[in-house]
């Protein structure tokens, strides 16, 4: 089981980021014209949206039954496990929070100008605090493209 969730959870990253990079560059080009916000351009934020909470819930899965993380003693000092530990959860935590607020902010406001930029604005900082803590093969911590 925890391997067939371990794939599950690196594989599905490639779709995260796939549609927030859709959404953030959707939202990037409509800002600036005075078109409206339409099912058309909600589709990308709502799959990049419904993308990151299914990854947060197969981490979250992930981060209870993994042999990466552990509170034992000591456990601060060694990168791999402080990182599985302590800095990834916290990163895509905060990272989660930021597209679902940026994707509420958007569904509130009524000028179209105003939901981009909060779509562009809240994903993009998403994105950039994902890209910071997945655990890239180049980083060695264990983990591999897919």
């Amino acid at each position: 089981m925890y391997l067939g969730l371990k794939h599950a959870h690196s594989g599905l990253r490639w779709l995260v980021l796939f549609f927030l990079v859709w959404a953030i560059v959707n939202a990037f080009q409509k800002r600036k014209s005075a078109t409206e916000f339409t099912a058309k351009d909600k589709r990308p934020t709502l799959l990049a949206l419904i993308t990151t909470h299914i990854q947060l819930l197969l981490g979250l899965v992930l981060y209870f039954i993994s042999p990466l993380v552990s509170f034992k003693e000591g456990f601060m000092k060694e990168t791999v496990t402080r990182f599985y530990t302590v800095e990834h959860l916290t990163l895509m935590i905060l990272a989660i929070i930021l597209i679902t607020v940026g994707y509420s902010r958007a569904k509130r406001k009524t000028d179209p100008k105003a939901k981009f930029n909060s779509v562009f604005t809240f994903y993009l900082i998403g994105l950039l605090l994902i890209l910071i803590a997945i655990p890239w093969p180049f980083r060695n911590l264990g983990a591999a493209w897919f």
